[in-house]
């Protein structure tokens, strides 16, 4: 179901804050069910598909009478940045595929005065350099008015268009340099010899640009015969700009400069023919648009690297608060400049660091650097749970944990800000929950939900990553998509969503079902990528037995959604198809059951040949229902342990978790928190991808704990569908105090824990008025109404 959005901005002391409110009546329903007046426009003479970076403008006319509202409906293939008289206003579009080209749709009455106004837009096509998270038809801007009112500024001829010479792409050597997968596209080279200044300006002459090329009408969803791109609401907010000062340089070379120039009120002047070098610490890794701004200089070369982290000679990071003996490398950005005045320099699209380096060669003029600070960007998600207890050492990992989470939310969830910006259904799942628990905003994982719906191929699954220019499937995260559609089920009540979903799920499992090996009735060879996880089995965490066949793991993980998807049929009367999946997944649980567990090391094998055992394994025995209870704690005890076996990764410790609460054992998890220690004692600021040595210091699969601490140690779950009804079953371990508050959709839930003796508890709960529950302490029940109570065991 798309959203239908109105974006209402204001502009505060310089920084953009943007709002949005969901008023369903606003898009011109005629917007929404045939082609829109306006007209795609490009750059006549461009290569469509090819780099380029484009302005373009229109001036038009307001009377005296000044609108109360001017809605505008704006999008770009690659990306916009959109200007009022000059003010930024807002960025997109969020990213989609071809079928749902998503717009934004905002009032620009604010920014509007009587007489002449112009809006005006940056446009870049990033070509063969795209990220891969980029799809893209060509390069094209398309810009809507509401109603006949606004229509005044309709794309067509009528506007100007400039093909800026300024632009070239630069640090395209990165996964090279870095060693490592990395995908977000090239940096900026930012000709300022070239670069029309104050283009976006009312007074700015535009007499020599081009006319607009028309291309085509735009298409919304479910309309159109001969689309290139199919319009849709955008169904996200808009993403946050927020000025964020730089707090410390580390290290200067070429000349001593004073640390206020970070405050922007004390310029530093560079003088000629000089090398000077900056080391930039922002403390804590962030994604945002780093703003240089700068005079005079004229031929000096300024170039911007940003890193999450520094590396010695060897190529490791070690402590990331140190920086003895080690250098930056990293993603980069140049700029030239023409000696004017208040020159400000902004990438194109966002950068994440913590350490940024200012490497500045000036010529024959001496430089001015007037000010460099960064505007903050990403998704609103904002906190509104709340977590203590008796450890006071948690909080940096809640802290740390929140922020990983916020930089890993964009125009979609990333798997990593720094290397991929890419959507992994594994990955998603994870933050989804995160979302949940610690915002209750679940319109992100709605759109990531639509995304990797939109993205099945003809063979039933999703791809492992969507949006994404190149094909990538991961079978198993196939089934990770199911079992996010079962957490939306059970976290948030929306049938018409989760409805959608049920043929692509039967689908799915339909996929599985024709690939098992009915000799052994376990999952036979299998195609395509078959990811578990990092640092086990082979170089591709590659689950042994996934291309030969009778793979307990992927077997496993099978059984554990029929199950999920088995309640999703049930909920919507498919009461056969739920029947024939549970027994199918409790067969495939008896086989698999039969053939890898070995009862004398009283583990789970990887296959049936029993030459390899891993804790992932035994996870899934334990999630799939694959043996008892008793069993469960047996395997589970001897999975941790037992070292030589494979160890799960900080991605698959989210699933461990779950599998200590199937078997009882979830007073364990606080004992388990040790990788989290182990990474701030490195100096990490947000969760890596993975042990050392780690690609990414930032990986949200990896911020876990802000789920858990709320989920596993407060016990805060849902009991019942929509979270219709409250489950709190602590898991305190060691801690003798703990305190949680949550959003649900009915409310806020709050828990606080007191320890009563060393099996007793004292409870203090609150649940929304309307919302009944259960309390497990230990497996003592106690029911549970809405509204406060003390409960003392």
């Amino acid at each position: 179901m798309k959203l239908r959005l109105v974006l209402i901005l204001y502009m505060t002391s310089g920084i953009i804050n943007q709002v949005m409110c969901q008023v369903p009546s606003s898009i011109n329903p005629s917007l929404l069910k045939g082609a829109w007046p306006a007209l795609w426009i490009t750059s006549p003479g461009a290569a469509q598909r090819e780099y380029g970076v484009y302005h373009f403008r229109k001036t038009f006319v307001l009377s005296q009478n000044l609108p109360k509202s001017f809605l505008i409906h704006v999008t770009a293939d690659n990306r916009y940045r959109l200007f009022i008289n000059g003010k930024p206003i807002c960025s997109g579009p969020a990213r989609g595929d071809l079928f749902n080209w998503f717009y934004e749709t905002v009032d620009i009455a604010p920014y509007l005065t009587e007489g002449e106004n112009t809006i005006a837009a940056l446009v870049w096509n990033m070509g063969t350099l795209a990220p891969v998270a980029q799809i893209s038809n060509q390069t094209a801007f398309v810009l809507q008015g509401n109603t006949a009112v606004e229509q005044i500024v309709n794309t067509d001829a009528s506007w100007k268009v400039k093909k800026s010479k300024a632009y070239t792409p630069c640090s395209l050597d990165n996964a090279e340099r870095l060693k490592a997968y990395m995908v977000v596209g090239p940096g900026d080279q930012v000709d300022g010899n070239q670069y029309p200044w104050d283009w976006e300006l009312p007074e700015y002459n535009d007499a020599s640009w081009n006319a607009a090329e028309e291309i085509t009408h735009p298409e919304p969803e479910g309309y159109g015969t001969d689309n290139r791109w199919t319009l849709a609401p955008r169904n996200i907010p808009l993403l946050e700009e927020h000025l964020l000062r730089f707090p410390l340089i580390r290290r200067t070379t070429g000349m001593k400069i004073d640390q206020k120039v970070l405050t922007g009120k004390k310029p530093v002047i560079i003088p000629a023919n000089q090398n000077v070098s900056i080391l930039i610490d922002q403390q804590f890794i962030t994604a945002g648009y780093p703003e240089l701004i700068v005079s005079k200089g004229k031929g000096a070369r300024l170039k911007l690297t940003y890193a999450e982290s520094l590396f010695d000679k060897k190529g490791n990071k070690g402590n990331r608060n140190e920086i003895d003996h080690k250098e930056i490398n990293g993603n980069y950005d140049i700029f030239l400049l023409d000696g004017g005045n208040g020159r400000k320099f902004r990438p194109l699209w966002f950068r994440a660091y913590r350490y940024l380096q200012l490497d500045i060669t000036t010529n024959d003029e001496p430089l001015i650097l007037n000010d460099i600070y960064g505007m903050k960007t990403g998704y609103p998600l904002h906190m509104n749970a709340a977590f203590s207890c008796s450890d006071p050492s948690l909080k940096k990992i809640w802290e740390s944990g929140w922020r990983t989470a916020q930089l890993c939310a964009g125009d979609m969830y990333y798997d990593t800000p720094y290397y991929e910006q890419l959507q992994y259904t594994g990955d998603s799942r994870i933050q989804a929950l995160i979302s949940l628990y610690t915002s209750g905003d679940d319109r992100l994982m709605r759109k990531a939900i639509l995304d990797f719906y939109h993205s099945r191929t003809p063979e039933g699954l999703t791809q492992g990553r969507y949006p994404s220019n190149r094909l990538q499937i991961i079978p198993t995260f196939s089934l990770f998509w199911i079992s996010m559609v079962h957490d939306y089920w059970m976290h948030r009540q929306d049938d018409v969503f989760i409805r959608q979903f049920l043929p692509a799920i039967n689908e799915i499992t339909a996929w599985f079902n024709a690939r098992i090996d009915h000799k052994k009735k376990m999952l036979g060879p299998l195609t395509w990528w078959n990811f578990i996880d990092w640092d086990n089995f082979n170089d591709w965490g590659t689950a042994p037995g996934a291309a030969n066949g009778n793979s307990s793991i992927i077997t496993l993980q099978y059984a554990y959604t029929l199950n999920q998807s088995a309640e999703l049929l049930r909920a919507f009367n498919h009461n056969l198809q739920a029947d024939e999946n549970e027994m199918l997944a409790s067969d495939l649980n008896a086989h698999t059951y039969w053939y890898c567990y070995n009862a004398k090391r009283n583990l789970i094998a990887d296959t049936p040949e029993q030459q390899t055992y891993s804790q992932h394994a035994g996870i899934w025995a334990i999630l799939s229902g694959a043996v008892s209870l008793q069993e469960a704690q047996s395997i589970m005890k001897k999975m941790l342990e037992d070292k030589s076996i494979g160890q799960v990764t900080f991605f698959y410790r989210f699933y461990l978790t779950q599998a200590l609460k199937k078997a009882e054992m979830g007073d364990l998890y606080y004992d388990g928190l040790e990788p989290w220690r182990n990474m701030l004692k490195l100096g990490l600021t947000t969760f890596a991808e993975k042990p050392e040595p780690t690609r990414s210091d930032c990986h949200a699969w990896s911020a876990s704990p802000d789920y858990d601490f709320l989920a596993t140690i407060c016990g805060i779950m849902p009991e019942a569908p929509g979270f219709s009804k409250v489950l709190i079953k602590p898991a305190l371990g060691q801690l003798t105090e703990a305190t949680g508050m949550m959003p649900i959709p009915s409310g806020k839930v709050i828990v606080k824990l007191k320890r009563k003796g060393p099996n007793g508890v004292q409870a203090e709960l609150t649940l929304p008025e309307q919302v009944s529950g259960t309390f497990n302490w230990k497996g003592k029940i106690i029911t549970l109404h809405g509204g406060k109570q003390i409960v003392t065991i």
